[in-house]
């Protein structure tokens, strides 16, 4: 017979925030070579972007996006004939050269989506690499855990070191390594030396179309997408400068633990 194991509560446990993190693919997941290579050009980055916020906050900050997107985005939401409710648009496609430069009212939302998490108690969050590996090395799978399980790390360590030690849930919007983040998850979870304790369950994944929260992240990702491009690779993606004029700083003050690593 084994004797019963039950874990020491934590002595913080009463008094533990619970965030919610909500995280999408930035760049992409290919292999990249040069924007003149005929097939790998798509982006020099990959990563996930999002923002975590307060579990009691998450409510309000979901009304508040749907409402801003249908304010911004009201003509392509009668358009599509679609419920506005499950009808989206992707970050990659909102967030381009000629949108940032011709509509203000994007410019404005983006700077008040900040504002919002900011005083929500939430912060923008963001881990990334650059890709240099060539094509017959490139390893898609292996990028994208890699990413996955910094992303835990970071948030891990940012919920360690508040005040009072909070803990996270993780929302990603669906993918086809979902059985293998699972596990992912569940060994940083439990095993090692350096277990991943605010972590309170695996990730759940979503459809983004049906959840406003994981629309916002997408938003983020397809901004910290365009900006990632310009900061490692300068010089080939010197129209993406506009990004870094309108954006860069009000990211960096809203941003906990972020980065893209460069080679």
């Amino acid at each position: 017979m084994y004797a019963a194991y039950r874990p020491a509560v934590p002595k913080d446990l009463h008094m533990a925030r619970t965030y919610i993190a909500y995280l999408d693919e930035f760049g992409h997941i290919g292999p990249y070579v040069s924007r003149d290579d005929p097939r790998h050009r798509t982006s020099p980055v990959f990563g996930l972007a999002g923002y975590v916020l307060p579990a009691d906050r998450v409510r309000w900050f979901a009304t508040w996006f749907f409402k801003r997107k249908c304010e911004l985005l009201e003509f392509e939401i009668q358009r599509s004939g679609k419920p506005p409710a499950v009808w989206e648009k992707k970050g990659s496609s909102l967030y381009t050269v000629k949108n940032v430069q011709h509509y203000r009212a994007l410019r404005d939302f983006t700077y008040r989506m900040f504002r919002e998490l900011n005083e929500l108690g939430g912060a923008v969050f963001y881990v990334g690499t650059e890709k240099t590996l060539p094509p017959n090395k490139h390893n898609a799978n292996r990028l994208y855990t890699a990413v996955f399980r910094e992303s835990i790390k970071r948030l891990d360590g940012f919920c360690a070191k508040e005040a009072h030690p909070a803990n996270f849930l993780l929302v990603l919007d669906q993918h086809a390594l979902r059985p293998t983040l699972i596990t992912h998850a569940a060994r940083a979870m439990f095993g090692g030396h350096s277990p991943r304790r605010r972590l309170i369950e695996p990730p759940i994944h979503a459809e983004s179309h049906r959840y406003q929260t994981v629309q916002a992240a997408d938003w983020i990702a397809g901004l910290v997408g365009r900006l990632g491009a310009i900061w490692v690779k300068p010089d080939s993606y010197s129209e993406n400068q506009i990004f870094r004029r309108y954006f860069e700083h009000r990211l960096n003050d809203v941003s906990r633990r972020s980065g893209i690593r460069t080679k």
